[in-house]
């Protein structure tokens, strides 16, 4: 659907695997895919949330994505019977099976990730997916910096929410180090409360941020989820 450009779960697993390691440096990395998947779908279109302090989520349009990972994430809410909040998605999404080496093999297709494996205490193997092209997300942090390092106020939607998603699991402080991320916090603020973008996708980044706390909160919490 958008070419060269990468989705936001794809984004996010960029800028959390270690380079040459392959593994997450953040912890509960599926709830952070949840949010990020979900906000996929609020942007795009095809759901919404409430108006109420519920924020339930209502299926807008039923087309699918086209990405595997999303599709698989959207069936789960078109096919379900309840009226859902969006806490709850977030739980239930990260719940799916390999719904991270599921992430990872799509940036695996598209020769970013290498698949492979490793031992630990020699005994035990693990999955991981060390970078082999450095290119996109090089790209991905330059287009983060520009946005929170400058004073532009022509930030895109994409960009905006994905400075949301980052900020609420700390990749902003891991990606760009500490203290020049304290130095940004008005700037990051303004950019995630919705001042720098336009009154048409205003109410669509505000719901994007709701996923990205939700995603803080289910990570903190970490729920069961029952059927």
């Amino acid at each position: 659907m958008y070419g060269d450009t990468l989705y936001f779960y794809e984004e996010i697993l960029l800028l959390a695997l270690k380079d040459e390691a392959g593994v997450t440096s953040v912890a509960y990395i599926e709830q952070s895919i949840a949010g990020a998947l979900l906000a996929e779908l609020i942007l795009a279109g095809r759901i919404a949330l409430s108006e109420d302090k519920k924020k339930t989520v209502t299926v807008v349009k039923a087309d699918p994505m086209g990405d595997a990972v999303i599709d698989s994430a959207f069936d789960m809410i078109k096919g379900d019977k309840k009226s859902r909040k969006l806490n709850d998605w977030v739980s239930r999404i990260a719940a799916i099976s390999d719904l991270f080496h599921t992430a990872a093999g799509q940036l695996c297709a598209r020769g970013i990730l290498k698949a492979d494996q490793d031992k630990i205490l020699l005994f035990f193997t693990r999955r991981i997916y060390p970078e082999i092209n450095p290119i996109p997300e090089n790209k991905l942090i330059d287009r983060l910096r520009l946005a929170i390092f400058s004073d532009s106020r022509e930030i895109d939607p994409r960009t905006t929410v994905l400075i949301s998603l980052t900020q609420g699991i700390d990749l902003l402080r891991l990606t760009f180090g500490a203290k020049e991320v304290k130095a940004r916090k008005a700037r990051i603020e303004a950019i995630i409360n919705g001042e720098i973008a336009g009154n048409a996708i205003r109410e669509v980044i505000e719901a994007c941020n709701m996923a990205a706390v939700m995603t803080v909160m289910v990570a903190v919490i970490i729920p069961t989820v029952v059927t």
